[in-house]
């Protein structure tokens, strides 16, 4: 994928988007413009620049979150609870598209990035025991609330690895092996998504 963040904020900036592999099309909802408790794959670009509770990175920040419909994403956390693994990414208005190429294979979900423009792609995590049906929905979408940024997406480009099978993969739910260990999760008073405004949707792609 490439895309391009931008905007005015210097010190506090946000919302963030998402790329998702989910068993329903497009649903708007409070986890970065769709729907909660989904099934499937969210790799999620959190640019949030006042990050909520106790974290040990910093923004913008690249996730991934596997769901079989039972979890649910805490946005007033980050997600930090639920996420499989994720790196920092310093993406923002930059002059050059950046890149994120995302890669699954024998259940191994691994996610590259291009942020420099020197076309060289650098680790940001890969997870084993990522299992994933094959028949989802291919799909993007963003939000944003008192703060703003600019989310341009400009292409994302599929590939069919070689040797790559698909068989008795229809009906697998959704499931991950691992997750990162979790973080301290200290509740305080937050605004519900209510005064979320979705900016951003692309409607779902069916492929198979």
């Amino acid at each position: 994928m490439s895309f391009k963040v931008a905007g005015k904020g210097k010190d506090l900036f946000g919302d963030g988007f998402a790329l998702w592999y989910a068993r329903d099309r497009m649903v708007a909802g409070p986890v970065f413009g769709s729907k909660d408790l989904f099934s499937g794959l969210a790799i999620i670009v959190d640019t949030y620049s006042n990050h909520n509770g106790p974290h040990n990175h910093q923004h913008p920040y690249i996730s991934a979150m596997v769901n079989n419909g039972t979890l649910s994403y805490d946005h007033d956390r980050d997600g930090t609870h639920t996420q499989l693994a994720g790196c920092e990414a310093r993406f923002r208005n930059v002059d050059f598209e950046t890149l994120l190429k995302i890669r699954y294979e024998n259940d191994v979900l691994s996610v590259f990035t291009d942020l420099e423009n020197k076309n060289e792609w650098k680790d940001c995590f890969s997870v084993e025991g990522v299992e994933l049906p094959t028949g989802y929905y291919f799909g993007a979408s963003a939000t944003t609330g008192d703060l703003s940024d600019n989310h341009l997406i400009n292409s994302i480009k599929f590939f069919e690895l070689d040797g790559a099978t698909t068989a008795e993969r229809a009906h697998i739910i959704p499931h991950a092996s691992s997750f990162e260990e979790p973080r301290e999760h200290v509740s305080d008073p937050k605004p519900g998504w209510s005064n979320l405004k979705i900016f951003f949707a692309v409607s779902y792609t069916h492929l198979r």
